[in-house]
């Protein structure tokens, strides 16, 4: 049954009033949350078709269960629709529509062009006109790699302007091999010129080409008799060969983008093949928020509209199944490109090889998925739900006080991200403003230490903090963090609860007066579990290790004779001080550095009851 909005909104009327004209609708909730965004050809027809029971799906249900509102706009073309709603989508993230999770830029190799000898660099940021940007490339080691073998081949130089300027002699990388060094004049800026068309070329896909032209150069150098100059040519003709062997160079150049999808039980993988001047760069893995019922001709098409309105669309778009809208989609793309997009399904020759690898990658994250990470995903996403967060936290941190009777207190601080546990990360305090047993004055402490730090260096900051206590722990992390004027945390006290049993735990919000209990079966409590118990274990395991190493120190120290060198060698010897308590006057002179008589003395002053 599906629940209507009030009585005063007229829905009959609003869809008869709707043009027939292409536009985008936006559905919102009882409190103005954005539900869903759709375009359509027609807006009367689509948006009216959602008040047809009959064959809704339960993703429809669902979603006209929570529907109030309806807000339209009228566009020029289905086009235009289509790239509003990719807008929309992007920057309201819809709970129900297919959200892409992956919005960082994408690398590329740039070659400038403010400079009379371009410079060839790693680039990340928004796209620039200057110069040119050659990729995307999957990822930054994709690009590093890239840029490595440019040196190599072209010896193109990498330093900034203002090096360049000042140098007088050749640097390292010239030393290496891997620069002409131009800033030095060592070589011609036509020769320069001419090695930066040759990368340029090979960046573009026509590495042999580059090969025949070079082998033509090494050729007319050697009847010239410049015979160390054509071994140069001979040199790079070989390695350009072996990079071909090694990447796979299609005969044809160009610019090619590879989807495939992997879908089971709720949970999809999208893998985006990058092949960039022939060549296969690597791939992109891409994990959807995925609402109910979704197919993967949808994902895909969600995919192509989302993923291409920051990053510009090559030329040609390989895909492993059907999409929606196809016609519309390649034109919304071409528009937004400036040149045309082409979206094809190859069923043979080297671009079926790529949308075969494109499959094998997206089924091998998607296994991985279904395994630790997966398990870790749905806690994070059901964790964003519990405490009612924009989207998956990135970053979550837990703290814990741990002593004994006030002795060697020490506060924790553990991290865990969208892998899991981020061991780098962790941190131990050793208390020492606050009082033996003022628990408090330790977290506050603890506290002050961890995001002073932040504030001062400016390091990572997590969208969550867990403190492990109920309200007055949580009073104490809220003034810290006012203290230090830091917002956009998200504090949890999390308490154990009345029969402190695993299940029962009371969570503590600020502003909240009841504490909030989440079923006992559910991801977010058992991801809070985990990441509770964890900052208790590292928590204790340091204050044990404080404990045994002052009460060590407090029976070693005071033996006259016995320097800090000898007690280390002790305790390293015997294992521990019970071990070392356990030994007679005769084990402890075989120490090296231990007398007869210094090993009487300390005998004795361990074994105090026994002179």
């Amino acid at each position: 049954m599906v629940d209507l909005p009030p009585e005063h909104f007229d829905f009959r009327g609003f869809v008869r009033a709707l043009p027939d004209r292409p536009g985008v609708y936006s559905m919102r909730g009882e409190r103005g949350e954005l539900l869903y965004v759709g375009k359509a050809r027609r807006l009367r027809a689509r948006v009216g078709s959602y008040f047809r029971r009959a064959g809704q799906s339960a993703k429809t249900r669902a979603l006209m269960s929570r529907v109030k509102d309806i807000q339209v706009t009228v566009t020029r073309t289905e086009a235009e629709a289509l790239l509003l709603e990719s807008n929309l989508i992007k920057a309201h993230r819809p709970r129900y529509n297919v959200v892409l999770r992956d919005d960082k830029s994408y690398p590329y190799v740039h070659l400038t062009g403010n400079h009379a000898f371009a410079r060839i660099r790693f680039y990340r940021g928004a796209f620039r006109r200057d110069g040119r940007l050659f990729g995307p490339y999957p990822n930054a080691g994709a690009v590093r790699a890239a840029l490595k073998e440019l040196q190599r081949l072209f010896r193109r130089r990498v330093c900034e302007a203002a090096d360049f300027a000042r140098r007088e002699r050749p640097c390292l990388q010239h030393q290496l091999g891997r620069c002409s060094a131009p800033c030095v004049g060592l070589i011609a800026q036509a020769d320069y010129a001419q090695d930066v068309r040759d990368a340029v070329r090979f960046l573009e896909g026509f590495g042999q080409e580059v090969i025949e032209d070079l082998a033509a150069r090494m050729e007319q150098a050697a009847e010239r008799l410049e015979f160390e100059r054509a071994a140069v040519f001979r040199g790079r003709i070989a390695r350009l060969r072996q990079v071909a062997a090694r990447q796979d160079v299609s005969t044809q150049g160009g610019d090619v983008d590879v989807l495939a999808v992997a879908m089971e039980g709720g949970t999809a993988v999208l893998s985006l093949g990058l092949v960039r001047g022939g060549q296969h760069l690597g791939h992109q893995v891409f994990t959807p928020q995925l609402p109910l019922d979704t197919t993967a001709a949808e994902l895909r098409t969600a995919f192509l509209s989302q993923h291409y309105e920051q990053v510009p669309p090559p030329a040609e778009i390989l895909l492993d199944g059907d999409i929606e809208d196809a016609v519309l989609l390649g034109e919304a793309l071409s528009v937004a490109a400036g040149h045309g997009v082409a979206l094809r399904q190859p069923q043979r020759g080297q671009r079926m090889r790529w949308v075969e690898l494109a499959r094998t990658n997206a089924a091998e994250a998607l296994r991985l998925r279904q395994s630790g990470g997966a398990n870790l995903k749905i806690r994070l996403d059901d964790l964003a739900v519990a405490l009612d967060l924009p989207e998956a936290p990135r970053r979550l941190e837990c703290f814990d006080i741990s002593h004994t009777q006030g002795e060697a207190t020490v506060g924790s601080c553990v991290v865990f991200d969208g892998n899991g546990p981020v061991k780098s990360a962790y941190r131990r305090f050793n208390i020492a403003t606050a009082a033996g047993g003022d628990d408090y004055g330790a977290l506050r402490e603890t506290l002050r230490r961890r995001y002073e730090r932040s504030v001062r260096d400016e390091a990572a900051l997590p969208d969550v903090s867990f403190i492990d206590g109920g309200r007055g722990q949580l009073a104490v992390a809220e003034a810290v963090l006012a203290e230090l004027g830091l917002g956009g945390i998200r504090l949890v006290g999390v308490a154990k609860g009345p029969a402190r049993k695993a299940g029962e735990e009371q969570l503590f919000l600020p502003g909240e007066v009841e504490p909030l209990r989440l079923d006992p079966h559910r991801p977010a409590l058992h991801l809070i579990q985990q990441i509770r118990d964890e900052a208790h274990r590292f928590a204790i395991t340091g204050h044990r290790q404080r404990r045994a190493r002052a009460r060590n120190r407090s029976m070693l120290e005071d033996i006259p004779g016995l320097g800090p060198k000898r007690r280390q060698q002790l305790l390293r010897q015997f294992g521990g001080l019970p071990q070392l308590m356990r030994a007679g006057v005769a084990e402890l002179s075989q120490v090296p550095g231990i007398s007869d008589s210094l090993a009487r003395k300390i005998h004795a002053e361990l074994h105090p009851e026994s002179t």
